[in-house]
C-alpha cells in the first residue's frame, strides 16, 4: 500500500477520521432518481434506519445526497435539496455516532448541514458553483474535491483527454489552489478521481489502474465505483448484479492506497477491508 503522506487525523466537525486505516463510506441517496437506489430512502424514517444499518455494519461515514448526479438527472432547486437533506443530517447527528458527509454542490446546503452536525462536504463539482468556495470555507469542514468536466447532464457526451492522468491531476491541483485562495488549507482536502464522471469506459479502467500517481498531490483519496457502469460494462451485468465486481474494485482501490471507499454494500465491503488489513498487519 502507498504510505501516508499527510497527517493521520482529519477533524470532521465534532468527530475525527483516523487516516491510518481505510474507511467505508455508506451511500444514502434521498433522491427519486439516483441510478442505483433512487426512491428507496425518500422517507426520513426509512433513510434513518438504513443509515443505522450501515453504521452497525461498520461504516464510519454516511454520505447523504439530495441531488442525483447520474447522467441526464434533472436539476434540483436549492430549497428542494435543503428540504431533503437538512432534516436527515439533524436526525443522524442526533441518533448515530458517525461522520456525516453531505454530497452537495449547493452553498446553502453546505452551510446549513454544517450547522446541523455534518462533518464533511463531498462536492462532485469541486466547489465550482457560485458561492460554493466561500460557503465551504465558512463551515470550517474538510472537503472532498472530485474531478469532473462539465455538468452531470452532459458529462458523458464524448469525453476526450489528450493526457487522462495528467489532466485529472492538473484539475485537482487547480481546485486545491482555489481552495487555498479562500482559506481552505490542503490539510482539509480529500481527492476523488471521479470514476464515471466525464469518462468513457476505457478512461475509467485506465485511471483506476494508474490512480497511485495521484498520491503525488499529497492528499487522501476517496474512491467511489460501487455498482457503476465500469463494473456493468466490464462484466455485462445490470445494476442489481454488480456486487462482485464492486468488491473486486474496492479491494484493488485499497491496495492502491485509497483511504475512503464510497459504497452501497457496506457489510460486504467491510469484510474486504478487514481481510486485507489483517494480511497487511501480519508478520
Amino acid at each position: 500500500m502507498t504510505p501516508s503522506q499527510y497527517p493521520t487525523r482529519l477533524p470532521c466537525g465534532n468527530r475525527v477520521l483516523d487516516l491510518t486505516q481505510t474507511h467505508v463510506m455508506g451511500i444514502l441517496n434521498i433522491t427519486p432518481d439516483s441510478f442505483s437506489d433512487g426512491g428507496r430512502f425518500n422517507q426520513r424514517d426509512l433513510a434513518l434506519r438504513h443509515a443505522q444499518a450501515m453504521v452497525e455494519a461498520g461504516a464510519t461515514l454516511i454520505d447523504i445526497g439530495g441531488e442525483s448526479t447520474r447522467p441526464g438527472a434533472r436539476a434540483v432547486s436549492a430549497v428542494e435539496e435543503l428540504e431533503r437533506v437538512a432534516p436527515l443530517v439533524e436526525s443522524i447527528n442526533r441518533e448515530l455516532d458517525v461522520i456525516i458527509s453531505v454530497d452537495t454542490s449547493t452553498p446553502a446546503v453546505m452551510r446549513e448541514s454544517a450547522r446541523l452536525g455534518a462533518g464533511l462536504i463531498n462536492d462532485v463539482r469541486s466547489l465550482r458553483r457560485d458561492g460554493a468556495l466561500d460557503a465551504a470555507a465558512a463551515t470550517g469542514l474538510p472537503v472532498c474535491l472530485m474531478h469532473m468536466l462539465g455538468e452531470p447532464g452532459t458529462m458523458q457526451d464524448h469525453p476526450h483527454y489528450d493526457d487522462l492522468l495528467g489532466e485529472v491531476s492538473s484539475f485537482l491541483s487547480g481546485r486545491m489552489h482555489a481552495c487555498a485562495s479562500v482559506g481552505i488549507p490542503a490539510e482539509r482536502i480529500l481527492l476523488d478521481p471521479g470514476f464515471g464522471f466525464a469518462k468513457s469506459h476505457a478512461h475509467n479502467l485506465s485511471l483506476f489502474k494508474h490512480m497511485q500517481a495521484l498520491h503525488a498531490l499529497g492528499r487522501p483519496l476517496l474512491v467511489g465505483v460501487s455498482r457503476k457502469s465500469m463494473v456493468g460494462l466490464t462484466l455485462n451485468k445490470p445494476v442489481a448484479e454488480r456486487l462482485n465486481g464492486s468488491l473486486a474494485l474496492a479491494a484493488l482501490a485499497m491496495t492502491k492506497g485509497a483511504k475512503i471507499l464510497r459504497v452501497h454494500d457496506v457489510a460486504e465491503t467491510i469484510d474486504v477491508v478487514r481481510m486485507i488489513a489483517a494480511v497487511e498487519a501480519a508478520e
